[in-house]
């Protein structure tokens, strides 16, 4: 095949591994960023003062680990190193103990008493075969499963809602929070069908294989890929936004990592009309509004073993989940929402590195665009299972929705997943076909997180489509 000439629009995890993997075959690859540094919601910067490393957007990383992106790229050989907490994953309670998930299934279910031969049932075939369901969850759903059998593990309680399976599986508030939390991954509200697939893939991931954090912020797996990008002989060009395709039309091929509205924007009428139509009625979810804490210590959690897990979902039980979610995809911003917090520095004692004090990421589930004040609603939700804990800050950074679209395009209105998984979309990343990723017969490709397997730090949207655009050359 002969050398291609090629862009790509975003310098997020996909596009980083799109090039990445094309300046891999021999192909000349340039990569145009908008921002003044490359990654896209993937960056850290210090955003609690000289010295602090805190994540912009994504903070764990239970898919990066086991990206076989990631691993084909041998990114671990380019700087990553991923660090485990204690515990992956914390669920508090008022008066009790927490749930936590451990990295085990064995013990994560003895721990939920009369839960814990359900959970394990749940389970089980997930976390003995995550590689396999991995490897089709990773890909088109629209394409026939290398792994059907595999994957029938996650498909025969995963095609249910999430409250359905709580109630009726498991007995113990425990259980039923420590799954709901990770089907929150999804941004849908919890009685929608399918949901139940994502609290037991969260949960799988958790105790196969942790929910580690990279070493030194988020901003690592950004650099690993540039260092494995640009010694293929990759170009990223920063502070470059593209406005049309008049500045890409020396190139014989363009990827684009953004959302289907910017695409449409720059592109044009060189999508192609099938592809464009689904593009315009692109369907976006919820939002998070973020703060980022600067402690003089140590979260001062009821229960102390929460302390350490590096993930904590923070909502109380069942039914309170379900009204946060209920209320947020009504619009309705809740007094009690759905929190995550994320403790870096249980793994990771470099984030603030030279100084004392302590580092706490945190957004909440808000509707669509809200960019009300959110910052009392999250301290309040740590409070009610950390009491003390608002005496322990000493600086906090604020990032509304609003902000994080400025900061990252892609995170139009705080939807961090790209697009609503509610419904056809959830399938369908962004149309019905075999072919996601190719937007026109001319070269035209996209791959952000609109595209499947969704969102996350995996970079196999960006994988997927740099080879689709390899066997399209090649067919020529």
């Amino acid at each position: 095949m002969e050398l291609l000439k090629i862009a790509v629009v975003g310098s997020g995890p996909n596009g980083l591994t799109a090039a990445a993997r094309l300046a891999a075959a021999g192909h000349r690859v340039v990569v145009f960023e908008g921002q003044e540094d490359p990654g896209g919601s993937a960056r850290s910067m210090p955003l609690l003062g000289e010295g602090s490393v805190v994540d912009v957007g994504a903070a764990a990383h239970p898919f990066g680990i086991r990206s076989p992106a990631f691993e084909q790229l041998k990114l671990e050989h380019w700087g990553i190193e991923w660090v485990h907490p204690d515990y992956p994953l914390a669920h508090p309670f008022e008066g009790s103990e927490a749930a936590l998930l451990r990295d085990s299934l064995s013990q994560t279910s003895e721990a939920l008493g009369m839960d814990a031969g359900m959970w394990g049932s749940v389970h089980r075939g997930v976390c003995d075969q995550i590689d396999s369901v991995l490897a089709d969850v990773l890909t088109p759903m629209t394409r026939p499963p290398r792994h059907p059998l595999s994957l029938f593990q996650l498909g025969k309680y995963g095609f249910l809602s999430t409250s359905f399976l709580a109630r009726r599986l498991f007995k113990t508030d425990e259980a039923r929070a420590l799954f709901a939390g990770s089907a929150l991954h999804s941004m849908l509200p919890l009685g929608s069908p399918l949901s139940g697939a994502f609290g037991i893939l969260f949960g799988a991931l958790g105790m196969s294989g942790g929910w580690p954090m990279a070493r030194g912020g988020s901003q690592s797996i950004v650099n690993a890929l540039m260092r494995r990008f640009e010694s293929d002989g990759g170009e990223v060009v920063c502070n470059r936004p593209i406005h049309d395709m008049r500045g890409l039309s020396d190139f014989d091929a363009v990827i684009f990592d953004v959302m289907p509205r910017d695409l449409l924007r720059i592109a044009g009428n060189r999508v192609s009309p099938r592809y464009a139509k689904p593009l315009s009625r692109w369907r976006h979810g919820i939002g998070v509004s973020k703060v980022d804490f600067l402690l003089d210590g140590p979260i001062p959690w009821s229960d102390p073993q929460v302390c350490r897990a590096g993930t904590v979902h923070i909502g109380g039980a069942l039914q309170e989940l379900e009204k946060a979610e209920s209320d947020v995809h009504q619009g309705v911003m809740p007094s009690h929402p759905f929190v995550m917090v994320c403790q870096q520095h249980q793994a990771d004692p470099t984030r603030l590195e030279g100084k004392s004090g302590n580092i706490v990421w945190s957004y909440a589930h808000v509707p669509f665009g809200y960019n009300g004040d959110v910052k009392r609603a999250i301290e309040d939700q740590i409070e009610r299972f950390a009491p003390g804990f608002k005496k322990q800050i000493v600086k906090t950074a604020v990032t509304k929705p609003q902000t994080l679209s400025s900061m990252n395009p892609n995170l139009y209105g705080g939807d961090i997943a790209g697009g609503s998984l509610g419904g056809l979309q959830q399938v369908f990343r962004p149309r019905f076909g075999l072919h996601p990723y190719r937007c026109s017969k001319r070269g035209i490709y996209l791959c952000s997180s609109a595209t499947p397997p969704g969102a996350g730090v995996h970079g196999m949207n960006g994988w997927n489509a740099a080879g689709q655009l390899l066997t399209d050359f090649r067919a020529r």
